[in-house]
Parts: structure tokens; C-alpha cells; sequence
């Protein structure tokens, strides 16, 4: 796991390396730099010009020996420090100094008037003007910079943390004073808000970049978000043992599909299995049974007694784990039937599509879910349910107080699908594409979920490595045609070679 810490803990995790390592701040300042330095190169050729814009903290300090390293290199470096206050950082002043020790260095220290650069579309812009420790939006001579930059064709390379965006929640900040980045390149970990699609236009494609911070530190400061790495999925599945039969991997069973969306129950069903399900039997309504016996004959069926919805509970005690919700559509005979379903289980229900529907038009079903079960919305879904919110931000903190809240596991959809879990952690996934934005693409989500859940995996584990599966499966069905051209039951097809890659 990559852990993801609010932007005043990573200044106790620099304080602790500095004084634990130790290491001198300035030494941890030239640390930063050189990485920076390191993957710039590798990005962009020497033939370009490079515009530095530095301010007075330590944000401008990295600016300034990032200018420094990059001339070394034999960059051409235009460097320009805000110094309004004509006050720097410790470590600002010193790099200023170290960078004014150099040789035709072409450097403008800016106190009052500035006359900026012209900024042409072959020109790269590296932001070092505000760090991560800003909490206040950006105002006078700072957000007019930030808007001539963001004006300019040039393209910008944000230190850290793009100016003028907060590193968590930018719901009170001024989105015209906020650099818009080209390449974020972060240091130590990424932050919150670089996972909100809100902040994507200010972030543009980020990297982390390792800094050494000091492991203990690191390994036993809490946060309650993290990233989910492969090697973490990888520790969740084992090889078969040699004597097992298809029930030592579980029974599930799908409650899915009415008439014209058989196609949510048929894709969630093969997913299930695909995902190592020993058995599975899908209940349906009676007008599916053609479909599902010729598309998809290694499924049981149980048919409810209603020709086109699903009305009645089938006897669930024999079931290893459930999962409702694709195509069921929202009858009122179906909200019923859910209701019956849930009470009585005490196990955990994969809740998801037309299920989370219901149970938005009716919540006090809210209080008959399992503990520990599963739900699977997009932002849209969980809104209903939840009440609407006004970004991600607020969204995702919702849903981290609905899961603790409810007991309940909540897979918040997105480009990095957050799991809220019942004791507060989130799990981010940041495996999968946009070709992923594509009808019944949830679906098949909910049928790994219950593939996984139905083996024995906690449900936690299960939604998370779901999760990170349906990523992975989705990013090798882009590779092998593409995003553009990708349907969801290409993601079912690529789960084998998922499963391979992860394990």
C-alpha cells in the first residue's frame, strides 16, 4: 500500500527524517531536487527552454536547486523568485545563493514591478511557487502570475503540488488561482486531492517520486487512505491446492436481469465464474431462460415465478455469498422481494445497479443491509442514497462516514475507485482506463466482487481486490484493442491474464 497523508503529516514525516536520518533540511531540499531533476531529463531535451518561477518557501527553495541541477545539465534556465516581502526560507536563501554562485546564471529576483516573460508553446514552465502547505487561495500579484501562465500555449511541470491547489479538500479555494499543470511531479506520496477528477485539469498527469523519507516514520504514522499496489493484490491469492472440486470455491448466487436486461445478468454471471467461483446459479426472471441457457450454459438458474421481474427469494440458505442488483429494474414487487431478501441473510449482499436504486427510493432498507456488506455505485448512485454533495471531495468524505455509519463496504465507482470500508480506511485503485466508461462495464464488477466473496475472501479483500482486478483486466483489454473500441465483456475475457499478471 501507498499511503496517502494529509499535507500538514508529511511536514512531520520531513522534520522526523531530517532530525532521525539525519539529514540536514537543506540536504533533504537537494534530495528532492535531483529526483526532480532526474525524471525532467528523461522527459524533455536540452534544446528546450526552461522558465523557472520560484517563490519565497521552501516550495521556491526546490525551484531554485532544481534550476541550479538542470543548468548542470546544460539546460537553458531562465529563473525568476517572487520575493514581495523580501523574506525567503532558510533554505530559499541558501539556494538562491548557491544558484548565483553559478556562472551566467540568468536569474531576476522579482519585489515590486515585473514585466513577465514571454511564454511561447515550445517553452516548458516549471511551477515552484507555493507548495502543498498553502491554505488559503491564491490573491493579488500571485494569482495574476498564476493566470498569465495558465494563458500561455507553454507547457508547465508543477513541483510537489501545482500553486494555488490544496492538497485535500479545495472546496472554499479560487479555481481561477490555481497553476494548471501539464506533469505534476510529487514528492514522497500523491496527494488526496490529485485523485479527485475535479482537481485533473490544475494536476495533469502526476508521478511520485521517492525522497528517502525516513521508513519508521513512514510505516507507523496513520492515515486512513492509501493506494492499492499490485504486489498488495498479489499477497491475496494462492495457488490451488491440488485436491480441491469446485465446491471448495464456493456457491454464489446472482439475484439479476427483467425483461430487456438480461445482458447486465448474463455479463455479471460469466464474470463471477471467470473470477474462480466453483458454482454459480442466477436467479431470473422466467423470460431469460433462453438467453441464459444458450449464452451461458456453466450458470445454474432458479426463475422467479414472474414472467418479466424479479419478484420472490429463492431459498438462500445453500449459498456461500450473494450479489443483486444488474438489470433487476425498480418494480415495487421488486423492492419488496429485496427487502425479504435482506433480513433475513446476516450474511454480506453484493448490492449494486438497480439494488442501490431501490434502496434509494426506500431507505429503510438502509438499516436491513448486512453488516459488512458490499455496495457498488457510481457517484450518482451513492448520491441518491446519501444525499447529493457538491464535488468529490465531499462526496468521497461522505461515503467514508456512510460506511462507518451503516457497516457497510462502499465501492465508490470512479477513475480511482475509492472502498470505504467499516473502519474508516479508504483503499484507492488506480488500475484500469476511460475505455472502462462503457455500458455494463459495473456489471461485471459485481460479478468478480461475488466471485471473490463467494471463495472466502472478506468482503473488504474481495471489493478491494475486485476492484484492482477489473482495473487490470480493463488496461489488458485496452492493450489488445482499444480503449475507444472496449465493451464490457472484453474486460471478462482479459480476467485469466489478470489474474496471471497479478499473481
Amino acid at each position: 500500500m501507498i499511503k496517502i497523508f494529509a499535507t500538514d503529516k508529511v511536514k512531520e514525516l520531513d522534520q522526523y527524517t531530517i532530525l532521525n536520518e539525519p539529514i540536514s533540511s537543506i540536504d533533504l531540499v537537494e534530495r528532492a531536487a535531483t529526483v526532480f531533476m532526474h525524471e525532467f531529463c528523461r522527459r524533455y531535451s536540452k534544446q528546450t527552454r526552461i522558465i523557472i518561477f520560484a517563490g519565497q518557501g521552501n516550495n521556491g527553495a526546490d525551484a531554485l536547486a532544481i534550476a541550479r541541477l538542470l543548468k548542470d545539465e546544460g539546460y537553458r534556465i531562465e529563473t525568476y523568485l517572487f520575493n514581495p516581502t523580501e523574506h525567503l526560507s532558510y533554505d530559499c536563501e541558501l539556494n538562491k545563493q548557491r544558484l548565483l554562485d553559478m556562472e551566467n546564471v540568468e536569474f531576476t529576483e522579482v519585489i515590486a514591478d515585473f514585466v513577465p516573460p514571454v511564454l511561447g508553446e515550445r517553452d516548458i514552465v516549471i511551477d515552484g511557487l507555493f507548495g502543498s502547505g498553502l491554505n488559503r487561495p491564491l490573491t493579488g500579484g500571485f494569482a495574476a502570475m498564476v493566470n498569465y501562465i495558465n494563458q500561455s500555449e507553454a507547457d508547465v511541470v508543477a513541483i510537489d503540488i501545482p500553486s494555488g491547489l490544496f492538497g485535500e479538500d479545495n472546496r472554499s479555494n479560487d479555481n481561477d488561482a490555481i497553476i494548471r499543470a501539464d506533469l505534476t511531479l510529487t514528492f514522497g506520496f500523491p496527494k488526496l486531492a490529485f485523485l479527485l477528477p475535479e482537481n485533473a485539469p490544475y494536476v495533469g498527469e502526476w508521478k511520485v517520486l521517492d525522497i528517502g523519507l525516513h521508513p519508521y516514520i513512514v510505516e507507523n504514522t496513520p492515515t486512513p487512505f492509501t493506494l492499492v499496489t499490485e504486489e498488495d493484490i498479489a499477497a491475496v491469492f494462492h495457488p490451488r491446492d491440488r485436491f480441491a472440486h469446485k465446491g471448495t470455491f464456493g456457491h454464489a448466487l446472482l439475484i439479476a436481469g427483467s425483461h430487456g436486461k438480461m445482458g447486465a445478468a448474463l455479463l455479471a454471471a460469466k464474470s463471477c465464474l471467470r473470477s474462480g467461483s466453483g458454482l454459480l446459479t442466477v436467479h431470473i426472471p422466467q423470460c431469460g431462460e433462453q438467453i441464459m441457457q444458450t449464452a451461458f450454459p456453466e450458470a445454474m438458474l432458479s426463475f422467479d415465478p414472474h414472467q418479466e421481474y424479479f419478484t420472490t427469494v429463492p431459498d438462500t440458505t445453500i449459498y456461500s455469498a450473494i450479489g443483486v442488483g444488474p438489470g433487476l429494474g425498480q418494480h415495487l414487487e421488486s423492492g419488496a422481494a429485496l427487502e425479504r431478501l435482506l433480513q433475513p441473510t446476516g450474511r454480506p449482499v453484493v448490492l449494486d445497479a438497480d439494488a442501490l436504486n431501490l434502496i434509494a427510493s426506500n431507505n429503510d432498507l438502509l438499516a436491513r443491509i448486512p453488516s459488512r456488506s458490499i455496495l457498488t455505485p457510481h457517484p450518482k448512485e451513492f448520491d441518491r442514497i446519501a444525499g447529493e454533495s457538491n464535488n468529490s471531495y465531499e462526496r468521497l468524505i461522505k461515503a467514508q462516514a456512510f460506511a462507518i455509519e451503516h457497516k457497510v463496504c462502499i465501492v465508490l465507482k470512479g477513475a480511482y475507485t475509492a472502498t470505504c470500508t467499516t473502519s474508516g480506511n479508504v483503499y484507492f485503485n488506480d488500475s484500469g482506463n476511460p475505455g472502462m466508461a462503457t455500458a455494463g462495464s459495473g456489471d461485471v464488477l459485481t460479478g468478480i466482487i461475488l466471485g471473490l466473496l463467494a471463495q472466502g475472501l472478506e468482503p473488504e479483500t474481495a471489493a478491494v481486490s475486485g476492484v484492482f482486478l477489473h482495473g487490470t483486466a480493463g488496461d489488458l483489454a485496452a492493450v489488445y484493442s482499444s480503449e475507444e473500441s472496449m465493451i464490457a465483456s472484453d474486460i471478462t475475457d482479459m480476467l485469466g491474464k489478470a489474474f496471471k499478471q497479478v499473481k
